[in-house]
């Protein structure tokens, strides 16, 4: 191989490399904002934990609060209430795990486990129909809980599915008193 040769192949290496190079740079380049949008907005970020004031709900009502784009239902229930959820057979139910995340999975679905305070007194869940992902009306229904019109799904006083096809309980966000008016839902940050 003469000089010339070799001059040629650098040359043409060069070119093979830089073409290359410029490629992966325009393609990363390409690339980057489709992945990047994928990443959460920011206004969801700030929504990972926020503090609602729960002091002017009094037993009987709830009041529905957005986060992280859903809704959640935070309920103040009755003695009456607290008492009928109680009552209920575990073993009956067609869901029997709370689907809370503050406690293991598999953790079993009675009140108390799905009660964010342990008087009962307090319930908080998404306000998202485990079946096709409607949102459900308070104080309906043939158990006094939620209702979802669109098809039928019966929850009762401790947001479980007792009726229809909805195949899970309502679920419980992680959720935690700051202080004896104040619940954070989502963990502390």
């Amino acid at each position: 191989m003469s000089h010339t040769d070799e001059a040629h192949g650098t040359r043409r290496d060069f070119l093979y490399y830089a073409t290359a190079g410029a490629g992966a740079v325009v393609t990363g380049a390409a690339v980057w904002p489709l992945v990047n949008q994928m990443n959460p907005s920011a206004d969801v970020l700030a929504l990972a934990s926020i503090r609602v004031d729960v002091s002017a709900v009094d037993p009987g009502t709830q009041i529905t609060v957005p986060w992280q784009g859903k809704p959640v239902f935070i309920r103040s229930r009755t003695e009456e209430e607290i008492s009928e959820a109680r009552a209920v057979d575990v073993d009956s139910l067609p869901d029997a795990e709370a689907f809370n995340a503050n406690l293991p999975e598999g953790t079993p679905a009675t009140d108390e486990n799905r009660a964010l305070s342990e008087d009962g007194k307090w319930l908080v869940q998404m306000g998202i129909c485990t079946h096709l992902g409607c949102v459900p009306l308070g104080e309906d229904g043939e158990f006094g809980g939620w209702f979802c019109p669109c098809h039928g799904s019966h929850y009762d006083t401790s947001g479980r599915i007792r009726k229809g096809p909805a195949p899970r309980n309502l679920p419980i966000p992680i959720a935690t008193f700051v202080d004896e008016t104040t619940i954070q839902l989502g963990e502390a940050g």
